[in-house]
């Protein structure tokens, strides 16, 4: 056997692996699925789900699936020399643009970039959040990370993983790996050749963090990376949040 065919049968490979667990919790087929998913991708702040699986976004609203991104903070820090008001309006536009052409809708959370805040009100606020929404499948960000904003999501989202009723499936992005995201340990890998120009266009959709500077020396390298790792051109990666008592590649 081929280790491409290896990694399909095994789970390890395609978006179909991405879908499978909430599909088959519906009782319905990969391949002919008859029912949409609600895929909810959550980010410390507005690029972070463009950046980290915009292909991945792009490929499940092409297959008619409802995502919508949902910005812990919208960025109020994240344009040097400008007030958190003005920095906000703008990255807030970007963010809707970006949304725009992946074909995701948009949420803006309540919190303050670069101080993002873990504790009980919060753990209540992203709970709420999700129990109304009722998602099949949940994006976050990796918990091991330089950035503080993207910890404190990522925790945010596995407490609401933790005591959800809804049962949604959890995965985990990178963002700027060895940079940002560290030890990140992906199980499952999506072939985004087909839409790589949309997910360009959504992250230079940022245009005030100055993408065209750093996007292909990292994100640029990262999507060829994990894209040699399932033999496609380009590919993102993920990990998924097993279940309790699973085997790691149930």
């Amino acid at each position: 056997m081929k280790r491409r065919d290896l990694l399909k049968n095994t789970g390890l490979f395609g978006i179909s692996a991405l879908l499978a667990p909430a599909l088959s919790a519906k009782g319905l087929s990969v391949k002919t699925p008859n029912e949409k998913l609600k895929i909810i991708v959550s980010g410390g702040h507005p690029d972070d789900p463009e950046t980290g699986c915009g292909g991945t976004i792009k490929l499940l609203t092409n297959a008619g699936h409802q995502v919508i991104n949902y910005y812990l903070t919208v960025g109020q820090g994240g344009i040097e020399g400008l007030s958190a008001q003005k920095a906000a309006e703008i990255r807030k536009k970007e963010a809707v643009e970006a949304c725009r052409i992946l074909g995701a809708q948009r949420v803006f959370g309540s919190q303050l970039d670069g101080a993002a805040e873990v504790n009980k009100a919060r753990y209540d606020e992203i709970l709420q959040f999700l129990e109304e929404q009722k998602p099949d499948v949940v994006f976050t960000q990796w918990p091991i990370d330089t950035h503080p904003d993207h910890r404190a999501c990522s925790l945010l989202f596995y407490n609401a993983w933790l005591r959800s009723s809804s049962g949604f499936d959890l995965y985990y992005y990178e963002v700027m790996t060895g940079r940002q995201t560290q030890n990140f340990t992906p199980t499952v890998f999506v072939d985004i050749s087909s839409v790589i120009e949309s997910k360009r266009k959504a992250c230079f959709a940022h245009k005030s963090q100055k993408v065209k500077e750093w996007y292909d020396n990292i994100h640029g390298v990262m999507e060829k990376f994990r894209g040699g790792q399932c033999y496609a051109r380009y590919g993102e990666a993920f990990a998924r949040q097993q279940p309790f008592g699973s085997n790691l590649f149930s």
